[in-house]
Order: structure tokens, then C-alpha cells, then sequence
């Protein structure tokens, strides 16, 4: 069976370099000049839209794994985020066909049987347009804390480990490299700082420093800009809103935070709640409160991409762990993962990517004083985002409300105003009014779970909106 497996991944690498043409269409990701948001090769903007697959090469086989990017890539997925050495005691419990990533346990001495198969799913996601969000590590590795660990890493292996996991994925330009998972850079008096930047050194001298590497942090509200923005190393802050905290955790306040941090590095939320995840805090768990469903992952994703972020990362309670009956279940997941794919949030949060991407991007600003009156708080929080050159206002309303805004920043005597449905994508026929600077707008619905975003646009920029209209 092995040799097996071996043989049909030799022949799917073999196939890849005896084509002599390039796969898929991707090219590097950087950070725009501006500091705030992410580019291409050719400075074209790049909206991050991860999904959490931590488990993808621990639990999966190779026919599972490419249904799986299948799926998230025709919803408009564009960052896989999943863990070399994976979580759920991922260096001794073998993968699917029987491997382990190291010998001894010892990261010097890695498994070239694993690793082919993390190889073939590098490939796979190249052909298919993903970037690879790649940790090298989950952080259970360097810092314990919790978890089936065992901490293997110290800064001298750490150092090997990178540069030479990042050799092997050098000529590769869709692997975005992720530090951390889940675990501080320190905390109190312990300090793993030195472990993580001898890996990053590795990782950048193997790739001739053409990396892009983040961190993700544990839950809460804390951001890799805490502890280490400054780190040379450091391309993109992260934040793990996480699940824990209850509905509607200020997510838009820690953006904020993190936008105005000088130098300027882009941020995202790489872990809000997940969809079908038990409301109730860590450590039980217990879905006696619920389970947080797509109107959560709509009102968190959307406020934190209109209070400044680079992007955001979906994910879903099932899939991460990629729950089967092959498997034991975490924290009280409620469905398979093959059936929690096509769960709604995974269709909605492609909806707000296609509409950031209708808009110009590098020149998005949050601007939350646009709102004059009926703001909010909490589960009301009403968040604005808008164009610096004048161009068009974006308005997410969690709730059906009333608000006032201020148009000054659009220099027109004319504006176009639609509203754009997050559940369905629908858009509204547009209506021109005159440019009067201060306006009431109320939301179109009554209802529980009746979110809406407002577009107001200068109509000379004729913007696109590849979006049905509502019936």
C-alpha cells in the first residue's frame, strides 16, 4: 500500500516538471508600498480569503485532499492554511498512508516519505490558483502550554529546520509561510522569540529571502504587532479573534489598533469564530449557548475587512480537524466535514471578497467618522470603509437600522447608492441623488439576521458590479 501511494506521487511530480510549462498562474506575494495591503509580482492587489485546514496532511488522503481544494477553490478561496506538522499529535500519530515527518523524533532528521505528500499538495494547489498559507509547525512544538506537543524545537534545530524546509519550497511562489499556530511569542517571563526568529532566518536564507512569513497568534485580543511587530522577518500582522470570546468581540477595534501601528504592515484576522463552533469559551466548550453560525462569520468578517484588514480567513469547526468517522471528534463538531464544505458561510465569505475586488483596493481606507449618527456597539457596530481618492463608501449594517453619513470625501454632485445583499450577493437597482453631504440611510429589512452593505459610489468612476440583481 505504501509503495504504492509512493509511486502515484512520484508519477504526479514527474508529470508536473515533464510538462516544461508553468503551473497555475500565480506569482509571489508582497506588501504594497502603502504598507496596509498585499500585491502580486506585478503590484496587482492580492484580498486574502483564507480557510483553516490545519489537520490537511495529518488526516487526509491525496483523493480527499484535492476534493477538498476542489471545493474551497470554486468558492473563490485563494490562502490554505494548514500545518506541516500538524496539531492532534501530529509527530507520532502517522498520516493517512502511514508516515511520520521525522526520524527520533528529531527535526534534523526529516522523513522524505512525509514530506512527498506535503510536496504533492504544494503542486496541487499551485495548478488550482491557492497559495499555501504553510505553517512549518504547529506552535504545541516549540511552546507546550496545552496539546499532545512534544516540544521538539530549540533555536539551533529551529534554524536547520527552516532553512532547509524553506530550500525545499524556495521555487514555489504560492507558499505564504506562517509561524506560531495558535501559541505567544512569549508570555510572562518566558520568552520562545529566539526559537521562532532562528526558524524565520532558516526559512528566508533557504528561499534567498524571497519568503513572505506571518505569525499566528493565540485567541484573544492580542496581535503579533504585541510582541513582535519590529521583527525583520515580520511581513503581516496577525489576530486570532478566535471563539472564546463570545459573539461580536470588537475585532474592528483591534484592526483599527493594528492599521495605525508605525511602520505600516498589513493585518488580518487568520482565526475568527468558527462557523457551526460552540459559542461557549475555552476549555469546555460546551454548546449549551449555541453554535456560532453564518451570520456570526458575516458580522465578524466583514466589520474586521471594513475597519482596515488586508483580508480574512474563514474557517469552519469541522473542516480545520477535518472530523470523519475515521476520526475522534473535537469539541462537540456537529457535522462531517465533507458535509460542513458547503455550510453557507463558505459560499458568503467568497461574496465579500468578489466585493472588495469591485472596488479599487490599495487606496480602501476605514474611515469610521463617515458615520455621523447610529453607530452602535457590539452586536449593532455598524463599520465603514472607503475609497482615499473619492471614489466610493462601503457601510456594513449588522442590524436593520437607521444611519447618517457624511459623503464630503466624495468630490461629485451626483451619487449612486445601492445595497448589496451578504447572504445572497444580490444588489439593489441603484438610485442617483444629489450630493447634499449628509444623508439617512435606512436599511432595507426587518428581521433577525437581516445584514446589509451600502454602496455609494461617484458615479464618474463607472465602477463594475458583478453582481444578480435582487428580484
Amino acid at each position: 500500500m505504501k509503495k504504492r501511494i509512493l509511486v502515484l506521487l512520484l508519477m504526479v511530480i514527474t508529470l508536473f516538471h515533464a510538462s516544461g510549462q508553468k503551473i497555475g498562474t500565480l506569482s509571489q506575494i508582497s506588501v504594497s508600498a502603502n504598507g496596509h495591503y498585499l500585491v502580486t509580482d506585478d503590484g496587482s492587489p492580492f484580498f486574502w480569503l483564507g480557510d483553516t485546514a490545519w489537520e490537511l496532511f495529518h488526516r487526509l488522503t491525496m483523493e480527499e485532499i484535492n476534493t477538498y481544494l476542489e471545493n474551497r477553490s470554486s468558492k473563490g478561496f485563494n490562502v490554505i492554511q494548514a500545518s506541516v506538522l500538524a496539531e492532534m499529535d501530529g509527530l507520532q500519530k502517522p498520516n493517512r498512508y502511514g508516515y511520520v515527518p521525522f526520524y527520533d523524533l528529531d527535526p534534523t532528521k526529516p522523513n522524505d516519505n512525509y514530506f512527498q505528500l506535503v510536496d504533492t499538495v504544494v503542486k496541487m494547489a499551485l495548478q488550482k490558483d491557492l497559495y499555501m498559507g504553510l505553517l512549518p509547525t504547529w506552535g504545541d512544538k516549540v511552546t507546550l502550554l496545552w496539546g499532545a506537543g512534544p516540544v521538539i524545537f530549540n533555536p539551533d534545530n529551529a534554524y536547520k529546520y527552516g532553512l532547509w524546509i524553506g530550500n525545499r519550497y524556495a521555487n514555489y511562489p504560492n507558499i505564504i509561510w506562517i509561524l506560531g499556530g495558535d501559541r505567544p511569542p512569549m508570555k510572562d517571563s518566558t520568552d520562545w522569540r529566539p526559537v521562532w526568529n532562528a526558524m524565520a532566518k532558516g526559512i528566508l536564507e533557504g528561499t534567498n529571502n524571497k519568503a513572505l512569513i506571518t505569525y499566528h497568534p493565540w485567541g484573544g485580543d492580542l496581535s503579533t504587532s504585541q510582541y513582535i511587530h519590529d521583527a525583520e522577518w515580520l511581513d503581516l500582522n496577525m489576530i486570532q479573534s478566535g471563539h472564546g470570546g463570545g459573539r461580536d468581540v470588537p475585532i474592528w477595534n483591534l484592526i483599527a489598533r493594528d492599521w495605525n501601528i508605525k511602520p505600516s504592515k498589513p493585518v488580518l484576522d487568520a482565526e475568527p469564530n468558527y462557523e457551526d463552533h460552540p459559542v461557549n469559551p475555552w476549555p469546555t466548550w460546551d454548546p449549551k449557548n449555541g453554535y456560532y453560525r453564518d451570520y456570526d462569520v458575516r458580522k465578524q468578517t466583514y466589520r474586521s475587512v471594513f475597519a482596515g484588514a488586508c483580508g480574512v480567513t474563514y474557517g469552519h469547526h469541522s473542516v480545520w480537524q477535518f472530523w470523519s468517522e475515521k476520526e475522534d471528534k473535537i469539541n462537540f463538531a456537529d457535522r462531517y466535514w465533507t458535509e460542513a464544505m458547503d455550510r453557507p458561510g463558505a459560499f458568503q465569505i467568497g461574496y465579500l471578497k468578489k466585493l472588495i475586488e469591485s472596488r479599487p483596493q490599495l487606496t480602501r481606507i476605514p474611515d469610521q467618522t463617515i458615520i455621523e449618527k447610529g453607530q452602535g456597539e457590539k452586536g449593532e457596530y455598524v463599520c465603514a470603509t472607503r475609497d482615499s481618492m473619492g471614489s466610493f463608501m462601503m457601510i456594513y449594517l449588522p442590524v436593520r437600522k437607521t444611519i447618517t453619513v457624511n459623503t464630503t470625501s466624495i468630490v461629485s454632485d451626483k451619487i449612486s447608492a445601492y445595497w448589496f445583499n451578504p447572504r445572497t450577493s444580490e444588489i439593489t437597482n441603484s438610485f442617483l441623488f444629489p450630493n447634499i453631504k449628509h444623508f439617512e440611510f435606512t436599511s432595507p429589512t426587518l428581521g433577525v439576521e437581516n445584514d446589509w452593505v451600502l454602496i455609494l459610489d461617484n458615479p464618474a468612476y463607472k465602477h463594475n458590479n458583478p453582481f444578480p440583481k435582487s428580484k
